[in-house]
């Protein structure tokens, strides 16, 4: 049964109609394009602009006729994102029209949410889609908008599904669909081969699951700055001989996050045809146990020449992560980014909505932290704190995967991967979520993208393409 990425889903596209109903955006009083009748139906209803309100005008023969939206304060606002989605779903079947004076940031995520809010994960069962569909807002570009939806649906999907249906041969699989699609190049080292090839890392951490590791390697566009994208693609995490405890096992299936982001992200870059050359590498392995499972204070040789010696098999993710970021640093790009679901540390610190990113470049932190606040996308800049490094210096080897104390764990493993990237001068680190533990506006609970948008939206600034 192959994956059913970037399906076709009329819930997540713009509707083409001539005669869409108007959807009024209002924060206070009425819109003076009411007739007397509906300006009465509003009042009698108890409409009074609150955050979320909604209400439906009849015509004078009982149909629709248009719907007010409560646009509530700005303050009201800044307590969540993509507030419009729940019209997306609240609103009776129709193609509606949004009328009101939004600012073109604000109805750009207005519409974008819209449209994120009619994803539904639907390969084991199905979900009803919303009947109300949205007309693309004047001087929003809606082929952009559906791209950067589709991208998300793709990020989503690859997490959503559980790991019998997700391992790492499944990963690739998914993979070659989304180069198909694009005309972009493949190629896979696959068990054993990773360690004659130069990836004994990856192949360690992958050895003990009958579901062969292999690194993926998807290249795309000829002409342009080259920025490589590196994903985690840990299809489940059992914690290996460190085994977790069943608590923290239940999500394990989003381990590949960091993975579906770049791929989702990938398929934005690659549908909007940026001028830029783009390689996307995903090791992706399964940490299991079993009797040749790597063990604690084992040591191994990576990529870089870099000794590692392991004091935790359950951090395995910048184990794989650091002979990928290797490989991309040996062909000095313009720019590496790596996202990953890497630690704990991090969502204690930021909580699930906040994903950190790491750089040494003022440029590139700007650059991203401008995009974020354009699309509604949160990131935060965490420090590479160099007094740290010693923490990751175990003495038997020059790197240590697991540093003992707990404390300031998403920067240590930070610094961890900036020891392999030494060739290429823009770098950023992402420890991301990958999941929304509670329904919100535009976002079922599951599997979702962070970060892919910031860093489509800083893009430009990052790598000097065009606006």
């Amino acid at each position: 049964m192959s994956l059913p990425v970037l399906s076709d889903r009329p819930a997540m596209r713009f509707a083409q109609s001539d005669a869409p109903l108007p959807l009024y955006i209002t924060e206070g009083g009425l819109p003076a394009a009411l007739t007397e009748a509906q300006v009465a139906w509003a009042k009698a209803q108890g409409f009074t602009g609150a955050l979320g309100q909604i209400c439906v005008l009849p015509d004078a023969e009982g149909g629709l006729s248009a719907a007010l939206f409560g646009w509530g304060s700005a303050a009201s606002r800044a307590r969540g994102r993509f507030h419009l989605a729940r019209a997306a779903t609240a609103l009776p079947e129709g193609v509606w029209s949004l009328q009101g004076d939004l600012s073109s940031a604000a109805s750009e995520e207005a519409a974008l949410g819209w449209l994120l809010a009619g994803y539904a994960y639907e390969r084991y069962a199905k979900a009803a889609a919303p009947k109300a569909r949205l007309h693309c807002p004047a001087g929003l570009d809606a082929a952009r908008l559906e791209a950067i939806a589709a991208g998300e649906a793709l990020t989503r999907d690859l997490i959503n599904t559980p790991a019998n249906d997700m391992g790492p041969e499944e990963l690739e699989r998914a993979i070659k669909d989304l180069a198909d699609q694009h005309g972009a190049e493949l190629k896979s080292i696959i068990g054993e081969k990773l360690v004659e090839k130069g990836f004994p890392l990856i192949y360690a951490v992958g050895q003990a699951s009958p579901r062969a590791p292999r690194l993926v390697e998807m290249r795309w566009g000829s002409e342009g700055p080259e920025l490589t994208l590196v994903g985690k693609g840990v299809c489940f995490d059992t914690g290996g001989l460190n085994l977790k405890p069943g608590s923290s096992m239940g999500l394990m299936k989003k381990d590949m996050g960091g993975a579906a982001t770049v791929l989702g992200l990938a398929h934005m870059i690659m549908a909007l045809k940026l001028p830029l050359r783009l390689r996307v590498l995903v090791p992706t392995v399964e940490n299991a146990v079993s009797g040749n499972a790597f063990r604690p204070q084992d040591v191994y040789t990576s990529r870089k020449g870099l000794t590692v010696e392991i004091n935790n098999t359950d951090a395995e993710g910048r184990l794989v992560l650091a002979d990928a970021l290797a490989y991309a640093d040996e062909e000095n790009p313009d720019l590496v980014l790596c996202m990953a679901t890497l630690t704990g540390a991090a969502r204690v610190a930021l909580g699930p909505d906040v994903p950190p990113f790491y750089t040494d470049d003022e440029d590139l932190a700007a650059a991203l932290a401008e995009g974020a606040a354009q699309v509604a996308d949160p990131l935060w800049r965490m420090p590479f704190w160099c007094p740290y490094e010693d923490k990751i210096e175990p003495g038997i080897a020059d790197l240590d995967n697991a540093p003992a104390g707990g404390m300031a764990g998403s920067i240590t493993a930070a610094l961890f991967l900036r020891r392999f990237v030494t060739e290429t001068e823009g770098f950023v680190h992402f420890d991301i979520y990958g999941w929304q533990p509670s329904a919100a506006p535009a976002r079922p609970k599951g599997g979702v993208g962070q970060g892919a948008r910031a860093i489509l939206a800083a893009l430009p600034a990052m790598l000097g393409l065009p606006a």
